[in-house]
């Protein structure tokens, strides 16, 4: 017989797992790795935000643990992971040379921050050269929810939709067909082998069903 819950034993908030999985980094334990977690979380968890939320960066890690073995310096690609979207303001066009050099600011210098921040500007356009098994590891986990369940896709699209509320529903049809376009016409959505195989084929179709509901 299974066991019934304590009520007086919550399960833990999402929240405190991530921040547990940020002290565990080397070099993030202590009382200074636990405050810099929070305050990314807090950022993460900002009211305007809606797809780019604390949702979208357990997402983001999750799919790390999926890709684990490809990045050459895991820890510098996770930390990126925390920081890519740490700065997000939807009427922004540098969010990510802000979250870099956020980056830059927070980690303190050293050879790792400087990695940190490059990984983070280069999802400003999600295209890693081709030796760069880092870049590739975190720009493949971030395009990952293109390749959801037509569900969940439907849910990305809304959210995403709700942060560009300012902008009237005629500009945002051609902003986003145009950034859709831009995506498919891509010879390869994701650079890791893990992501090829198992994230190309759903992420085009749901791009393409995206699209046709934009501009029929």
């Amino acid at each position: 017989m299974a066991a019934t819950p304590d009520p007086a034993t919550p399960e833990p908030a999402p929240d405190d797992a991530l921040l547990r999985r940020f002290t565990a980094l080397p070099g993030n334990g202590g009382p200074a790795g636990a405050r810099l977690g929070r305050e990314l979380l807090a950022r993460w968890a900002e009211p305007h935000r809606r797809y780019h939320t604390t949702a979208h960066l357990a997402a983001v890690l999750g799919h790390l643990d999926e890709l684990a073995g490809h990045p050459a310096e895991p820890v510098a690609v996770e930390l990126a992971a925390w920081f890519h979207d740490a700065v997000y303001d939807p009427y922004s066009p540098d969010n990510e040379e802000m979250s870099a050099r956020l980056a830059e600011e927070l980690l303190g210098g050293g050879p790792r921050a400087t990695e940190v921040a490059r990984l983070v500007r280069l999802t400003a356009g999600h295209d890693p050269d081709p030796d760069d098994r880092n870049g590739a590891a975190l720009c493949d986990a971030d395009l990952a929810v293109l390749a959801g369940t037509p569900e969940r896709y439907a849910v990305y699209a809304a959210e995403v939709r709700q942060e560009y509320a300012y902008v009237d529903d005629d500009a945002f049809r051609e902003g986003r067909a145009d950034v859709l376009r831009r995506l498919l016409a891509l010879p390869a959505l994701f650079h890791t082998p893990y992501a090829a195989e198992h994230w190309e084929r759903a992420a085009r179709f749901n791009l393409r069903a995206e699209l046709e509901l934009l501009t029929v």
